[in-house]
């Protein structure tokens, strides 16, 4: 064959192909290679190879030295094959032999292997991202070849059962993974069928791992055909463990919730925007007279109320669902099926849903008859016994403060006696045991007055030593200070003395004494300061701490108000300052706070002398 007739033929190739001397100048070229690299005859042939700017230079023309040695080869690379396009040609570099089977050049073919590349990058990344999404939403799949009895796990899968990478599953081993019982022969039915009859199918199951961990699972799968012929079965395997087991958590909730909503003694049920019930409770069933909550459902007030009271029920629910504001503890007179008029204590919320838009309306309310009647009949007795029951209310108060501090104050003495193993200490203790006791009786003695006090019309007063009174009220506190590390600091005039009911005046230091204790600052000491001064006729006893103090812009129209609080404190009742006011009253004086909140308060008890 002529070298013309060669040229002709390459010429005519549809790959782009070249021929090289073995100086690796181009000799000739297929069209097709002109127009892939966009070469002219007249411009590039005749030239070096290298000096093609489409090409680089020590990329070539080393592999092409090995092809001259008879050796073919393959390169790869990146290369500008016209002004507009980039692409990636894989080159093949074949010796060319004349007659004498000497190499007389070379033979280069180009192949154009950029949409191979980029359909390899596509793949590339369409196989991450699949990895991705198996990994986030724990879905593995499996594959089963009929013809050869094989069956294979992705990794995922592999993961789910907790078995190592290089597991080789089978059918029976993997159907020995799901529970024993109704789970394990559901899969294998179901395996049977679509190997058998091409059935898919899905299903939720539970498993146990090979760590012998137990999970839920979705399985599912189909059958692959060639003409009709089942050759496989391809499917997926995700674990659904952590959303069955949220669900199973939210059932739960709902049954506590619908078991508390029917034992709860209020009727409670859901509107929905038309007034129809979608919820109610045995409560709202009782009251309306079925039996059955579904013969509510679906229901609205026009069939239990005649037409005037269910309009009213409805303009309300109306009014709620557009000003979107609930309604609280609003009293009604509702009539029953039967014609009978009850009072209802009502609320109604309107629910709304993440988008913030009201889709219902909660309604609980009360039958409040029965406290109606007591109320009724409460209000009887007070307008009756009003003034017995101040009378008693003070005095069971006296007690309760009075023998509260004494009790307290034997049963920490007792504690601590039982406690202390030293003998000189067991007998202080038992000093003070016995003039805990002797507190005690005094203070008997002075509740026995204020029986009679209570029982006659002037208030018999005495002038009573003010530093006598005291310390009498802090043995009686002894063991409470103690236990508080309280300290207490009396600067009082020797022979100080004011005109006051015994009973009363100790009630009075006790429970001032013990409020600035109780309510001392957490972070000091309680340092409490009694003072005495004369005005006039009248003598001004002062009790200082260093506590919580009280807001007086707040609370001073309420600070001697019966049952009022101000501190978070357990053991607060609201009653102490209301009895010392009023003891005071009754003798005739006044008392007088000053406050500053964080920083103690000060109470200024005027007495006449």
């Amino acid at each position: 064959m002529t070298l013309t007739t060669v040229n002709n033929l390459v010429k005519q190739l549809p790959t782009p192909t070249a021929l090289l001397d073995t100086d690796f100048k181009l000799l000739h070229a297929s069209h097709s290679w002109l127009e892939h690299f966009d070469c002219t005859r007249n411009q590039y042939f005749g030239k070096c190879i290298s000096q093609l700017p489409q090409f680089i230079e020590s990329q070539v023309l080393a592999q092409l030295k090995f092809c001259l040695e008879g050796t073919p080869q393959k390169l790869l690379f990146d290369t500008n094959a016209s002004a507009t396009q980039y692409k990636n040609y894989q080159f093949t570099c074949t010796p060319l032999y004349n007659e004498n089977e000497n190499i007389i050049g070379i033979i280069l073919q180009a192949e154009d292997i950029s949409s191979y590349l980029e359909n390899e990058v596509r793949f590339e990344k369409l196989e991450n991202l699949l990895k991705d999404q198996s990994e986030m939403t724990k879905v593995g799949t499996w594959e089963y070849h009929i013809a050869t009895e094989e069956l294979t796990w992705s990794n995922m899968t592999k993961k789910i059962h907790e078995v190592p990478e290089d597991f080789q599953p089978n059918v029976d081993a993997a159907i020995d993974f799901y529970i024993s019982g109704h789970e394990r022969n559901s899969i294998a039915m179901f395996f049977h069928n679509g190997m058998i009859k091409g059935q898919p199918w899905t299903t939720k199951s539970k498993i146990k791992t090979a760590t012998g961990k137990e999970k839920w699972v979705i399985t599912s799968g189909k059958p692959v055909h060639r003409g009709n012929q089942i050759i496989r079965l391809v499917g997926t395997f995700q674990d659904i463990t952590e959303q069955e087991v949220a669900e199973q958590q939210i059932r739960e909730r709902e049954q506590i919730l619908h078991t508390l909503i029917d034992n709860i003694p209020l009727n409670i049920y859901i509107k929905d925007l038309n007034s129809k019930k979608i919820l109610v409770n045995k409560a709202e069933c009782d009251f309306l007279g079925v039996p059955n909550p579904q013969e509510l459902i679906g229901k609205s007030d026009y069939d239990f109320f005649d037409e005037e009271m269910a309009t009213k029920l409805r303009d309300e629910d109306l009014e709620i669902i557009f000003n979107e504001k609930p309604v609280f503890s609003k009293e009604r007179m509702v009539a029953t099926r039967a014609g009978k008029e009850v009072p209802m204590l009502v609320s109604k919320i309107p629910l709304k849903n993440l988008g913030g838009q009201i889709y219902a309306i909660l309604g609980i309310s009360m039958n409040i008859s029965s406290l109606k009647e007591k109320e009724n009949e409460l209000r009887k007795l007070i307008n009756v016994t009003s003034e017995q029951n101040k009378k008693l209310i003070n005095f069971a108060h006296i007690i309760s403060h009075n023998l509260r501090s004494h009790t307290a104050n034997f049963s920490m003495l007792l504690e601590f006696l039982m406690q202390e193993q030293d003998d000189k200490e067991k007998e202080k203790l038992v000093n003070m045991l016995s003039q805990a006791s002797q507190s005690l009786m005094e203070t008997l003695e002075n509740l026995n007055i204020v029986v009679d006090i209570n029982t006659n019309i002037n208030i018999e007063q005495e002038h009573l030593d003010l530093n006598e009174k005291i310390k009498q009220s802090l043995k009686a506190l002894e063991a409470f200070l103690k236990q508080k590390k309280a300290k207490v600091k009396i600067d009082i005039p020797a022979g100080t003395t004011l005109k006051a009911a015994p009973a009363y005046l100790d009630n009075i230091i006790l429970n001032v004494l013990k409020n600035a204790v109780i309510y001392a600052h957490p972070d000091r000491t309680p340092v409490i300061n009694l003072t005495a001064k004369k005005e006039g006729d009248a003598t001004v006893l002062s009790i200082k701490d260093n506590g919580l103090g009280i807001d007086l812009d707040k609370y001073g129209d309420k600070l001697f108000g019966m049952y009022k609080t101000f501190h978070n404190n357990k053991d607060a009742r609201g009653i102490g300052l209301y009895i010392v006011k009023n003891q005071v009253e009754a003798m005739g004086g006044t008392i007088e706070v000053e406050s500053k909140v964080g920083i103690g308060a000060t109470f200024n008890i005027r007495l006449n002398d």
